[in-house]
């Protein structure tokens, strides 16, 4: 093996290395990605009393929803379901009541897909006349999704964004900077590894997106299920996207060949803008408040970063070490160009993105999505940086000054790796509530959180508004190990001693095995301490304590 093999080698496994752990340190440790449509109001309200039976109840989100067959329901007092099937008007979604609607707590659960494919679920009771002496009503509880399908998403994502900027930059190469008189086979096999990442993840988001919307594990679900999705705009974005690949590549075969392709090179022009919408329409773009924009925004955004980043690769791998003097001379400076106005766009697309997205200096700075836009665009000036410094031998290489092309190659590694770094925080970003969305979810009243540990189970929690007057409470359980849990009862009292406050039940409501909802009225400010009791068994229970702070009112 020569050594500019052997250079070549240790360079391809290097770059792989880093995007791998890029994986494992952005993807692995993710929380379950938050649903990107939020509940903004329901009729009757949530916890209320009517005096008079509702006609319907109404749902009304920040966004378009889908209603997931059988998972939008109103259970009455009697323990069965006394609502109609849930239509979708604008926001809304209305479950239309019947005529003889009895006195007493109803349940209102509901799961949906938000329209970047997210799902959305809650519940929350209201009742007629007055509650029931008995409590409100209990249904069946669904699965919850597993961690493991929520990490892998990010994953999938990054693949299918490394797919495209392979595939994107062979062909690039190929068609019109590659010197005849050099073997092309190593682009092609480049091209066909790029299709084939965008083929596998493509495949395994649809796959991912069974579990993450229907609740559960990667396994076990049912054709309803993956009706339910593959029908959505998301299983329809991804199917066109199979479609579209397979026959990108027939049409693709006389260039890996060397031969001319005359009129096919139009259709597969619009093949490719089919495919990049793909990436848009199923993602935040097509939920934004401005989807026109967006969508074509990210399109252009990811056009620009698959020949940028693609490009950046065929070079480093393919071109610096093969073609000659000449060659270099007189394709180097052709791809300076293509490359500024690649990242010309790429700005001034995500910028687009980001105000719209963002929408607010507060969203920038309080959300995550803010965050890792800051970041991206942080690393975006670090690579502009290196940029400029590849710029500046681009008249070396054009004069054959010895030592530049190698200079050169080394400039390009590194940006290779940064940009590396920014699909990773794209693929991330994709899976993040969007600030506009999350700023509207931190921007209720304050709360206050706990986080309590057992030999049974731990325990996180979130009181709200953790202020004098009706307080609601959310405990949320997980076994030991981080896992799954069923808990059998849930018994809840707070108690201010300091003032002479014996404890208060709380009634708690188990909206799934390891989720529970409450409300406590406290009525005097001051330090008050929370006694929980979880049941996991017959004769399995642990007790734990939390202080509160409760502000006045």
């Amino acid at each position: 093996m020569s050594e500019a093999s052997l250079v070549r080698r240790r360079a391809a496994t290097l770059l792989a290395g880093i995007l791998l752990a890029l994986i494992v340190v952005l993807a692995g440790p993710a929380a379950p990605a938050s649903a990107h449509a939020t509940l903004v109001s329901t009729t009757p309200a949530a916890n209320s009393v009517v005096s008079q039976p509702p006609a319907a109840v109404v749902l009304t989100f920040s966004e378009p929803v889908s209603p997931i067959a059988g998972k939008v329901r109103v259970t009455g007092p009697s323990g069965r379901a006394d609502g109609g099937e849930p239509r979708v008007e604008g926001t809304n979604v209305t479950i239309d009541l019947g005529p003889n609607t009895p006195n007493g707590t109803y349940l209102v659960s509901y799961r949906v897909i938000s329209a970047d494919g997210h799902p959305v679920t809650g519940a929350f009771t209201f009742s007629i006349g007055a509650p029931s002496p008995g409590g409100a009503p209990t249904e069946a509880a669904e699965a919850a999704t597993s961690p493991v399908v929520t990490a892998l998403f990010p994953v999938a994502r990054y693949l299918g964004y490394a797919g495209l900027a392979l595939l994107v930059g062979a062909v690039l190469v190929l068609t019109a900077l590659w010197p005849q008189r050099l073997a092309s086979a190593g682009l092609v096999r480049v091209a066909y590894v790029g299709a084939v990442l965008i083929a596998v993840a493509t495949v395994l988001e649809v796959v991912l997106e069974v579990p993450y919307v229907m609740g559960g594990g990667l396994f076990g679900a049912g054709a309803e299920a993956w009706k339910e999705v593959l029908g959505s705009r998301f299983g329809t974005a991804h199917l066109v996207r199979l479609g579209v690949l397979g026959v990108s590549l027939i049409l693709l075969r006389p260039v890996v060949r060397g031969r001319s392709w005359g009129s096919d090179r139009i259709l597969l022009c619009v093949l490719g803008v089919v495919g990049l919408a793909t990436w848009s329409v199923s993602g935040h773009p097509g939920a934004s408040p401005a989807p026109m924009v967006t969508v074509l925004a990210d399109m252009v955004h990811l056009g620009s970063m698959g020949v940028w980043l693609g490009g950046l690769i065929m070079l480093f791998l393919f071109v610096l070490p093969r073609a000659n003097a000449a060659e270099l001379a007189a394709i180097v400076p052709v791809w300076s160009r293509w490359a500024t106005y690649a990242v010309g766009a790429l700005l001034l697309t995500g910028l687009a993105q980001a105000l719209i997205e963002v929408g607010s200096f507060d969203a920038l700075i309080d959300t995550r999505y803010g965050w890792l836009v800051m970041a991206k665009a942080g690393l975006v000036l670090v690579i502009l940086a290196v940029a400029s410094t590849s710029r500046r031998l681009v008249a070396p290489i054009a004069t054959a000054e010895p030592g530049a092309a190698h200079r050169l190659r080394m400039i390009v590694l590194a940006e290779v790796a940064i940009i590396a770094v920014v699909l990773a925080t794209t693929a991330v970003l994709v899976q993040t509530t969007p600030a506009r969305t999350a700023v509207d979810q931190v921007e209720g009243p304050p709360l206050q959180s706990i986080s309590l540990t057992s030999k049974l189970f731990t325990l996180q929690g979130d009181i709200q508004p953790a202020a004098v007057g009706i307080n609601e409470i959310h405990l949320y359980a997980f076994a030991p190990t981080g896992g799954e849990i069923k808990i059998e009862q849930w018994t809840a009292t707070a108690a201010l001693p300091s003032q002479g406050i014996e404890p208060i039940e709380i009634n708690l409501l188990a909206i799934t095995p390891s989720h529970a909802y409450g409300q406590v009225t406290l009525p005097v400010a001051g330090a008050w301490e929370f006694t929980l009791t979880l049941r996991t068994t017959e004769i399995d229970q642990a007790t734990v304590k939390a202080q509160v702070q409760i502000a006045p009112d």
